[in-house]
């Protein structure tokens, strides 16, 4: 489902039935979605969920065993070196030729891509993009893991594709270097289709429009990051007495599932996420002489939803 203001004529990704089979194993199950032109899309899913053979498909390194997909209207099977043309790809282990200099490294790849006499000039705007800059003379082989995945990311950009694909991008990185990168693909997602895999959950809700969640092959989950709330199956009311109160006595709230003390006399009270047991707590600290002394309310978070979602 493509957020408002995102252009739903025009689909950037296409898949249909997509299904892949290593033998008995089923690593992906008749997989189904679009992405539209101008979305940033997280994949998101456990390891060995699927996502990675997904890409691999998108990107014509291996074929599907059933089903239909294609790129800006070109199919992955009939029209491979087309859909080559429009997509740029960050494999998850970034594979570089690490002997080589970063600004060399570049110019091979504009080779490789046949940009010809507009080579220099797309080379050195990847560099001041990526901010390859201070870095664009030392060899690949010294770089930082955060400065590595820049490489890719100007690699996969360098001949101006459509669409760009990255498999776990921000895999490894430490919390300086993700936050870069994060920028990194937020800038680049304002003019290409970015589709992204991951299985943190905050990577997508910090850069994606919309999150696929998948698990075991199949689509569990696909909406915009923040109707994903609808998910959600239950809160935490963090409640403070002005006194010891016992577990057993708490579980005979209304409405309440579970009491955990987590300090003290702070308590985690878990609910429903459609019924608001506030009321009901007040009504019992009043009828059994206790003072609430704070009360807040907390949403399911998304990761727990991933967790939800995911678990076997």
């Amino acid at each position: 489902m493509a957020p408002k203001g995102i252009n739903e004529g025009i689909m950037s990704i296409t898949i249909s039935q997509i299904t892949k089979i290593y033998g008995k194993q089923v690593v992906l199950d008749r997989v189904s979605f679009h992405i539209a032109k101008g979305e940033i899309v997280g994949l998101l899913g456990p390891n060995g969920a699927g996502k990675s053979t997904l890409m691999k498909i998108l990107t014509c390194f291996i074929p599907p065993t059933s089903g239909e997909a294609s790129i800006d209207g070109f199919d992955i099977a009939e029209h491979a070196t087309e859909v080559r043309r429009r997509i740029g790809y960050l494999p998850e282990n970034n594979p570089l030729y690490l002997d080589m200099y970063v600004k060399e490294y570049l110019s091979f790849i504009a080779g490789i891509h046949k940009l010809g006499k507009s080579s220099h000039l797309r080379v050195a705007e990847m560099i001041g993009l990526t901010g390859l800059g201070p870095e664009q003379n030392k060899l690949i082989g010294t770089l930082s893991k955060g400065y590595r995945q820049r490489v890719g990311l100007a690699q996969a950009l360098i001949h101006n594709p459509d669409v760009l694909i990255l498999d776990e991008p921000t895999s490894g990185l430490d919390p300086n270097q993700l936050l870069e990168i994060r920028n990194l693909i937020q800038t680049i997602g304002k003019e290409k289709t970015v589709m992204l895999s991951t299985h943190i959950m905050q990577e997508v809700e910090a850069i994606c429009h919309r999150a696929i969640i998948i698990h075991e092959g199949k689509i569990v989950a696909d909406d915009s990051t923040a109707h994903l709330s609808h998910f959600r199956t239950g809160v935490i009311i963090t409640a403070e007495f002005d006194k010891p109160v016992e577990t057993s006595s708490l579980l005979k709230i209304k409405g309440l599932s579970k009491a955990i003390n987590t300090s003290g006399n702070v308590w985690h009270l878990h609910a429903n996420a459609e019924t608001d047991i506030r009321p009901n707590i007040f009504n019992f600290a009043v009828e059994n002489g206790f003072t609430v002394l704070s009360l807040h309310r907390e949403e399911q978070k998304l990761e727990e939803v991933f967790q939800q979602l995911t678990k076997k």
